[in-house]
């Protein structure tokens, strides 16, 4: 049974003789690919939120600066890097450079009748959503031009390899380095998108260094509202993200919405009790983080657990995640709005997961059920040899673009900026203004 975006009908397969269309799935297609690319704007006000004042525009912009940068190289080679043959890290980037000589005999949705097209604008929505991601690890302190350029070599040197080694056919694939166990299972992104941002963002925390005064001045959310609208924005658009994974409006698609809501719900729920009993109180900031870590968590196995599964899979994120967040005091990373507690950590766990959670063999040919389902260890064994090469991989090669820029252009704005606050300096803007004696005042924060 082979279902889920990584393998639907591929390009070259000998059973789809010619492309029919499929106005239905085409348009929940796009509908998707517009309710994925909502989520960066959410995020926007996600990270926004819970920045300082000083520099609430300039987090926002790294969110909207990745929409631009990752908008246009998609196109350029982005695409053919993903999804062209080439070797088993990554797709020859000529192939369909600037989308030259891509048909719909080439679509990767072609057996569900979804044009290359929409294909393409479908996947480049999660490219720009994973780059943004990574820009929570580190506010407050980083040059804006030194970030678009990471944002170009990154999405090129990592996203788009890792992206064909799981589901363009490369060496995370079935055939890959797990032959001898079983296919590897990513629904939705799992490997691909959130342990891929996790641990860049853990990588750029340690080599960029913490913001002044961190861990010895309060550093609190400056608008909850729009971390709660945020987080809302990020869950709506979800939906697009795993039910549009099905490749197709049918019961996979319906299966995959089910499994996010619950996993969500429970997470939400698994995070605010472990605050309640840490804490003492049961916070809007954690409810928005634990929405984040379930849907973080069930994007690997939307398509492959029951809704009993994912409400396990879900609870457990929100503890893990909630329990990891302070991990950055404890060792001294600034990772600033715990893209590696949510992220890397539900990131990890979710994709393990469905080692135990996956209900039945063959969910992708090749694949064994879970150990709850009588599948054994086999693929427990797998799913974790694919999150240890995925960090491995995306850490080494996020490591070198960081010292490359951190050598030459800088990172770091001047200490100055960074205490009197980015956005003015950087940006020429303050996100808040005051009225006083008459005149408009900018405060700088």
């Amino acid at each position: 049974m082979m279902t889920g975006l990584a393998l639907v009908v591929q390009r070259g397969d000998p059973f789809m003789d010619e492309f029919v269309l499929d106005s239905g799935n085409t348009a929940w297609l796009i509908a998707s690919a517009s309710l994925v690319l909502l989520m960066t704007p959410g995020l926007a006000f996600f990270y926004g939120g819970m920045a300082r004042s000083k520099s609430v525009l300039n987090i926002m912009m790294m969110s909207f600066g990745a929409m631009g940068v990752v908008g246009v190289i998609y196109v350029l080679w982005g695409y053919s890097m993903s999804f062209a043959d080439g070797n088993p890290i990554f797709g020859n980037p000529f192939t369909w450079f600037g989308l030259s000589d891509l048909t719909d005999a080439d679509a990767l949705l072609g057996g569900s009748g979804v044009p290359a097209l929409v294909g393409v604008g479908f996947q480049a929505t999660f490219a720009i959503i994973t780059v943004a991601l990574i820009s929570g690890s580190i506010p407050d302190r980083v040059k804006f031009g030194s970030w678009m350029t990471f944002v170009a070599l990154w999405v090129t040197l990592s996203y788009f390899p890792l992206a064909h080694m799981v589901w363009g056919g490369g060496w995370l694939a079935g055939e890959g380095i797990t032959k001898s166990l079983s296919t590897p299972l990513d629904f939705a992104g799992g490997t691909v998108v959130h342990i891929n941002a996790g641990i860049a963002g853990l990588v750029l925390a340690l080599i960029i260094g913490k913001r002044k005064g961190f861990g010895k001045e309060p550093m609190r959310p400056h608008n909850l509202p729009f971390v709660m609208l945020g987080a809302a924005l990020l869950w709506f658009g979800w939906f697009g993200f795993n039910a549009g994974s099905a490749g197709a409006a049918d019961a996979l698609a319906g299966q995959a919405w089910v499994t996010t809501t619950t996993a969500t719900a429970a997470a939400m729920l698994g995070w605010l009790i472990t605050e309640k009993f840490r804490d003492g109180h049961a916070t809007s900031l954690g409810a928005a983080s634990g929405i984040v870590a379930g849907l973080v968590a069930i994007t690997p196995a939307a398509g492959f657990v029951s809704p009993v599964g994912s409400i396990f899979i879900g609870m457990i994120a929100g503890v893990l995640s909630a329990l990891a967040v302070g991990l950055k005091f404890k060792f001294g990373y600034d990772d600033s709005f715990d893209v590696v507690g949510v992220h890397l950590v539900s990131g990890l766990w979710g994709t393990v997961s469905i080692g135990l959670f996956a209900t039945a063999d063959d969910l992708w040919d090749g694949s064994k059920a879970g150990l709850f389902y009588g599948g054994g260890l086999t693929q427990i064994a797998t799913q974790t040899i694919v999150a240890v090469v995925a960090v491995l991989f995306a850490g080494i090669i996020t490591a070198i673009i960081a010292y490359a820029i951190k050598a030459t252009i800088g990172w770091r704005v001047s200490e100055e900026v960074e205490v009197a606050g980015i956005d003015l300096a950087v940006h020429g803007e303050s996100a808040y203004e005051t009225v006083s004696a008459g005149r408009v005042v900018t405060e700088v924060k």
